[in-house]
């Protein structure tokens, strides 16, 4: 098969990119892409790489837990869910999809609640973190606690623990003042039994009583 060379193209040479091809264009096309993914690529990597030569191996760490320090070896891909139950055994944080999805592993972290099975342990040095085990004061519970009593918010109970944390976060967090809005921002949270409305009665009563203050 003999190779067509583009005008002013020397023989045996591979053709120009400006030859005015569809391959030659996608080739341009492909490497301008490449040239404007590959700064952030370079630099996500760099800092990855940095990040691993800085920490190798489990290391020593503290959590500040419910209002406790506590002094851990954890490695750094060790996820907070993780660290929370299998070396603190504060097992009230519940293990569901481990991928961000169900909301079972919700806890606060400086009051913000998160997904404990998508954030590393870590990371979480020096942040004041909060479980479902922390939320009471001595024998009384947390007003969002004794709600979910009142109103039977929960049925087989696995999801509880973070539905109540994510319900305080949303009640804070002013998310709580009509049913729609309440139901949108615990949307995060899953309940494999559907006592969503028992949930939403506890998290509405809640929030009626702190606006009264």
């Amino acid at each position: 098969m003999s190779t067509v060379s583009s005008p002013g193209t020397p023989e045996g040479m591979p053709p120009h990119p400006e030859d005015g091809t569809r391959r030659s264009f996608m080739k341009q096309a492909g490497g301008l892409l490449g040239l404007a993914l590959a700064p952030p690529l370079v630099a996500q990597a760099e800092r990855l790489t940095a990040f691993s030569n800085n920490i190798q191996g489990a290391t020593d760490i503290t959590l500040r837990v419910n209002g406790q320090a506590r002094l851990l070896r954890v490695e750094p891909r060790v996820t907070l869910l993780d660290a929370l139950r299998e070396r603190l055994d504060l097992t009230g944080t519940k293990k569901g999809c481990d991928q961000g999805q169900c909301g079972a592993c919700t806890v606060l972290v400086e009051g913000q609640r998160i997904n404990s099975c998508l954030a590393l342990a870590v990371m979480q040095q020096g942040k004041e973190i909060t479980t479902i085990e922390g939320l009471a004061t001595g024998d009384e519970l947390h007003p969002m606690q004794a709600a979910f009593i009142k109103h039977d918010g929960f049925q087989c109970g696995y999801c509880t623990p973070g539905q109540i944390l994510s319900a305080v976060a949303c009640v804070s967090e002013g998310h709580a003042t009509t049913d729609d809005q309440a139901r949108e921002w615990m949307s995060g949270n899953l309940c494999r039994c559907g006592a969503y409305p028992n949930i939403l009665a506890a998290v509405r009563d809640v929030a009626a009583h702190s606006a009264q203050g």
